[in-house]
């Protein structure tokens, strides 16, 4: 029964805060596509590709994170 209410418990935890996270996220997102604005900003074909290579390798590693086990310390 502790099990099965601690579960509970952890999956709500994880409901709230991801989706606040993830709106935070969403929300910088869009503040980043203020940037796009040529006539406040300059920049070039080499700034985007520099910001979205980082962007998009930053969420490959965190993606990752959510399908693949932590690497474990090694015991003998």
């Amino acid at each position: 029964m502790n099990d099965l209410r601690n579960n509970t418990q952890k999956r709500e935890r994880f409901k709230r805060l991801a989706v606040y996270r993830t709106n935070e996220v969403l929300k910088r997102l869009k503040v980043l596509g203020n940037c796009a604005n040529r006539s406040v900003y300059d920049y070039n074909e080499e700034d985007i590709n520099k910001i979205f290579s980082e962007i998009e390798h930053r969420v490959k590693i965190i993606k990752a994170q959510f399908h693949f086990r932590k690497h474990k310390e090694f015991k003998l």
